[in-house]
């Protein structure tokens, strides 16, 4: 034994034998207190002995009978694993019909022809030895009565020969277990192993149930072949019957296996410790049950108590050992132990009278630091016999604690099971009992909670881009908080494209292996927050592989491939393209697409072609590489399918037809050798076919036709190996000439100044000569009627579509003199023109005057001068002047207006106001109407005394202070101007130029002291020379 231990050590190693020290051990404990005992412990030696040595004969069978080759393995410790292999040490095939039972042997529900060997070998392995032991080989020889021979009939007797008959169907029978009932026992929390093996041909099936009840779920496993029923953790529930069911088409057999569960004895309620003060009282229980129900016997310090030393204050009842008034020799160790046929229990009690006072263990001042909103826990262990009481205050003078916001454990641990802030501060724990009181204060500190306020968020990520997760979180000012990123549940990879910042994580250049779940964890001393994001690494998908033509027809195939990777992008199209090795190598054309879900599509085919083709998948990201291409597939030649597609026919010249085509691509040839017929004959006249075959070109001119004449035109394939079907004829013209006649009867009518309606008869269709396109109208200005001066002609051309006969000329000049004439348009060109008709506008208004001049401002006159209108449109009648005075506030004054004759060019305005702004409005007129007016401002001069004497005063000092002094008090005004015009509207300066543009509707200010009274005027006009 160990010294100062109690464990014993048995040394074999040193020549020792095993057997020697075979039995039961048990250890006991003693102090001045009591005994205490150990379970038995039982050493036996393992064993793995050799076969006994027997004669085998081989096994001479009949295919289709059944067979059973017996393992019989020696007697181990502990019991041998068996399996069966050859002489090859491979293991021998098992299957329905062939198969291991529980105790080791072989079982054949019927023998085949090629279960014939000689090497059938049962091993058995001794885990415990690490040895293996092997039977010697088992000799199989089966018989089919149709191969019988000589050799054979010589060791079979003459009943065995002739009364076999050949092979025969055979309803099921058991091989194992025997009869038609059995019973197994099995303990409480083993594994319940039921099997069942059958004989019959065909091979049988088995099935099992469970008489009156159902197999229990989760807990029930089909082993062998469904042969083994396995049921783990077995429960008295699991007695019953058991039915195996063995069928094949010609009938069934069954087995019902009777299962009891017994149990070795297992504790309901185990005897506990037990600390009593002299004079109290206490108990002592020991429960148990198991199958057959478990015997309860007492021991005291490892003697029955029956023969233990005398203790007047103990007392057994059954499975209850009941102490009254103890004393200090009271104390000792009982042992219970409950027994049954199936195993027993022992458990040890330590009985301790004790009389101390209290004692707390919990260091005094113990610092606790929890986060708001969690529980609190604040220990306060404790020692005493008898046992103490427990209170806690809070504060120095605070009341004992109390309430449904507490907990108090049995331990002495104060529970705050949602601590605030406000639970903060000292609290104090006193334990008492009769002989004595002790005191301890623990500090309780609340923290603020870890938050993570700004969680990472769900990427999708193309491939080498950049992925970032943020991480932001609000922590308690006194804890240090350490942030910690995972992928996967896993450290981050070492890699420098992983930038960890302060509150993010960065991934540069993303590949498909940074795919994951990213989680940020932030730890305190306290408390632990996480969040998880997951990265998607996408991009275009992997080209398809393995392209496989198959179904080869003359104008068909099918094509099939295998999908690339999707790249976490789902696919949405596989785009197939084919390549015409034979007219264009080396130029890949679409040629259809077929949804992601599809692998396969049948694709059709024109004859002459040497295809190839190749596949493109197709995501959100983009197209893949194009795979690579299929093998070739030349299909045969044949006739053309289709004919030249936009078939025209239209004259180059009044003389000839030009006939156009698209022609065939290489593909749609179908066969070498492709050429055209071009066929044409006059429409409406009863002309036969001309036709010509010409060479792969797209044109052929047809000389000497009559202008512009309607013909019928058809274009058909051919090539080596035949026509392509009958083309559809189309109609085309001869070529167009130049129109023969004017249109006649042009008439004009002038709707007003600037507009005019023109109308003609249309010109007969058959001196069109071509196309009609439809008319021409020219038309220019000759002359203005108000100046009777000639410019450069600038002819003007508006063209009507088709066979429309009138038309409107916009745009034209006021008191004007214009011509025009109208021609017919076909393909070809122009016709000759119809002879010029004139006519002429009405008057109109006059544009604006081309100036405005104001000059020689004096005290109280202004000298206006002006150009006649640039476009006078008639024959002015007079000029009109408006003008009105604008005070400092640019506020209008009364508007004053005066008519000046047409031949005027100048005006003196008198008896004005001194150093005042006026506006003028000025137009012209005709006997239509007035024209647009052109506006001006000018200013009066100030009286000359006043301004010399502005001249002397100017040069003062006090005066230039003065001026200060009245420019500030003006900007206050200004000020206090600009905010009652937003209240009521005053007339602002940067709107004076719009607000002053029509004097017709400014309101007249009569009232208005602000300008004074308007003297008489008179003018001077003056006329040009």
């Amino acid at each position: 034994m160990k010294p100062n231990s109690g464990t014993l050590v048995i040394n074999i190693m040193n020549g020792g034998k095993a057997e020697a020290y075979e039995g039961v051990y048990q250890c006991t404990a003693r102090n001045e207190r009591g005994a205490a005992v150990s379970n038995n412990i039982v050493i036996r030696p393992s064993r793995s002995p050799l076969w006994t040595k027997e004669k085998l004969e081989p096994n001479h069978v009949r295919e289709g009978d059944s067979l059973v080759l017996h393992c019989r393995p020696p007697v181990g410790l502990p019991p041998p694993i068996i399996f069966w292999m050859d002489n090859a040490f491979q293991r021998l095939p098992q299957s329905e019909r062939v198969s291991q039972g529980l105790n080791g042997d072989l079982y054949f529900s019927n023998v085949q022809p090629e279960d014939t060997r000689e090497d059938y070998i049962c091993y058995a392995r001794f885990n415990h030895t690490q040895t293996i032991q092997q039977k010697q080989p088992i000799s199989v020889k089966v018989f089919s009565m149709d191969s019988l021979n000589d050799t054979i009939a010589a060791n079979l007797s003459d009943t065995d020969i002739y009364g076999a008959k050949p092979v025969t169907e055979r309803q099921p029978v058991l091989l194992t277990p025997t009869g038609s009932t059995s019973t197994k026992v099995e303990l409480r929390g083993n594994v319940l192993l039921l099997e069942c093996i059958a004989a019959g041909l065909p091979t049988p099936v088995i099935r099992w149930i469970k008489e009156g009840g159902e197999l229990p779920a989760n807990r029930t496993f089909f082993e062998n072949f469904k042969k083994t029923l396995k049921i783990i953790d077995v429960s008295e529930a699991d007695s019953g019957n058991y039915k195996c069911i063995a069928r094949n088409t010609l009938g069934s057999v069954h087995h019902v296996i009777s299962v009891t569960v017994k149990a070795a004895p297992y504790w309901i309620t185990a005897p506990r410790n037990l600390v009593l003060s002299p004079g109290e009282d206490g108990t002592l229980i020991c429960r148990a049950n198991g199958n057959p129900k478990p015997s309860i016997s007492w021991l005291a310090n490892g003697v029955p108590i029956a023969i233990a030393q005398e203790d007047p204050s103990r007392k057994v009842d059954g499975d209850t050992i009941i102490f009254s008034h103890v004393q200090e020799r009271s104390s000792a160790v009982y042992q219970c132990n409950a027994s049954n046929e199936y195993g027993y229990l022992l458990a040890n009690a330590f009985v301790n009278v004790l009389a101390e006072p209290p004692r707390i263990l919990t260091p005094a001042n113990k610092l606790y630091q929890v986060i708001a909103d969690s529980p609190a826990l604040l220990d306060c262990a404790y020692f005493g016999s008898p046992k103490p009481e427990i209170e806690w205050f809070k504060g120095v003078k605070g009341s004992i604690l109390r309430g449904n916001e507490y907990v108090f454990h049995d331990n002495g641990t104060l529970e705050i099971p949602v601590a605030q802030k406000n639970s903060a501060g000292t609290y104090t724990c006193v334990a008492r009992n009769e002989l004595g009181k002790i005191q301890n204060e623990v500090q309780l500190e609340i923290k603020d909670p870890t938050m993570i306020i700004k969680q990472p968020e769900y990427k999708v990520i193309q491939r080498y881009g950049q992925a970032s997760f943020e991480c932001i979180i609000k922590h308690d000012s006194t804890l240090l908080p350490t942030v910690t990123w995972l992928k996967d549940n896993d450290e981050l990879p070492d890699d420098e494209r992983f930038l960890v910042g302060k509150d993010n994580l960065t991934i540069m250049n993303v590949t498909d292996k940074d795919d994951g779940t990213y989680t940020c964890i932030v730890n305190t001393t306290l408390d632990s927050v996480s969040a998880s994001a997951v990265l998607t690494v996408v991009a275009r998908p992997n080209p398809p592989f393995d392209l496989e033509l198959t179904g080869q027809l003359e104008r068909s195939i099918e094509l099939s491939w295998i999908p690339g990777d999707e790249n976490n992008s789902p696919i949405t199209n596989f785009v197939i393209e084919y390549e015409d090795a034979l007219h264009e190598p080396g130029v890949w054309h679409y040629q259809t697409e077929v949804p992601g879900t599809q692998t396969t599509v049948q694709l059709k085919l024109s004859p002459y072609v040497n295809y190839s083709f190749r596949v493109i998948a197709v995501n959100k990201i983009g197209r893949s590489q194009p795979s690579e291409p299929s093998e070739q597939y030349l299909t045969k030649s044949a006739s053309p399918d289709e004919n030249p597609a936009n078939v025209q026919g239209i004259g180059s010249e009044p003389d000839n037809l030009v006939i156009t085509w698209e022609p065939l691509k290489g593909f749609q040839s179908n066969g070498p050798g492709l050429q055209y017929k071009v066929s044409w004959r006059q429409k409406d006249v009863d002309d036969e076919w001309t036709s010509v075959i010409v060479a792969n070109v797209s044109k052929y001119i047809v000389s000497g036709t009559p202008t512009f004449v309607p013909y019928e035109i058809k274009v058909q394939a051919l090539n080596d190996l035949g026509y392509a079907p009958e083309p559809s004829e189309v109609i085309g013209h001869s070529g167009e000439d130049l129109p023969m006649v004017a249109p006649g009867n042009v008439q004009v009518h002038v709707i007003n100044s600037t507009l005019a309606k023109v109308q003609w008869d249309p010109v007969p269709l058959k001196t069109v000569r071509g196309n009609l396109q439809g008319y021409k109208v020219y038309y220019w200005k000759v002359q203005s009627l108000s100046r009777r001066s000639r410019r450069h002609v600038e002819k003007k051309i508006l063209t009507f579509r088709g066979n429309k006969t009138f038309g409107m000329l916009p745009g034209l000049e006021p008191y004007s003199s214009y011509k025009l004439n109208v021609r017919v348009v076909n393909g070809k060109g122009e016709g000759p023109a119809s002879p010029d008709k004139v006519f002429k506008t009405p008057e109109g208004v006059p544009s604006s005057p081309s100036f405005l001049k104001i000059t020689n401002p004096t005290l109280d006159s202004l000298t206006l001068e002006w150009g006649s209108p640039t476009h006078p449109n008639g024959v002015l009648t007079s000029y009109t002047l408006k003008f009105q005075p604008i005070n400092n506030t640019h506020e209008l004054g009364p508007l004053v207006e005066i008519r000046i004759p047409a031949n005027e060019s100048s005006l003196i305005l008198k008896n004005l106001n001194y150093s005042t702004r006026y506006k003028f409005y000025f137009n012209a007129q005709t006997s239509v109407g007035s024209g647009s007016q052109i506006t001006e401002e000018a200013v009066t001069i100030m009286d000359e005394a006043m301004a010399s004497r502005q001249v002397d005063i100017a040069t003062q000092g006090w005066f230039i202070g003065l001026m200060c002094a009245v420019a500030l008090l003006i900007l206050i005004l200004l000020i206090v101007c600009f905010i009652r015009r937003n209240k009521g509207g005053k007339y602002p300066v940067k709107e004076k130029e719009d607000a002053h543009a029509d004097p017709e509707i400014q309101p007249m200010k009569e009232d208005d002291g602000t300008f004074g009274e308007y003297r008489l005027f008179s003018f001077v006009s003056s006329a040009p020379f």
